[in-house]
């Protein structure tokens, strides 16, 4: 346990997830072609209290591009597109 606070705790979670089966069933909300933009989106849907990650099937590349998908639970699916949709 001593180890475990002298190092910050838990391990942190990616900005996107590569290949993450924890993921797998997920519905995506949006499709994005750089982390930034992904992960701002992401960020403002959880700050909602929508469950949502950045998946991708790929790695990035150096600069944090790529194909980045937007993700929530199934459940709150239709809750993230309204939101998505107002936000804009």
């Amino acid at each position: 346990m001593r180890a475990f606070r002298l190092f910050g705790g838990a391990a942190k979670e990616p900005a996107v997830a590569i290949g993450d089966p924890r993921y797998d069933g997920w519905e995506t909300v949006g499709a994005f072609e750089d982390q930034s933009t992904a992960v701002a989106w992401r960020d403002q849907l959880r700050a909602l209290g929508i469950d949502a990650g950045c998946v991708a099937d790929h790695p990035l590349d150096r600069y944090g591009r790529g194909d980045i998908y937007l993700v929530v639970t199934a459940d709150q699916w239709s809750r993230a597109n309204e939101i998505l949709e107002n936000l804009d």
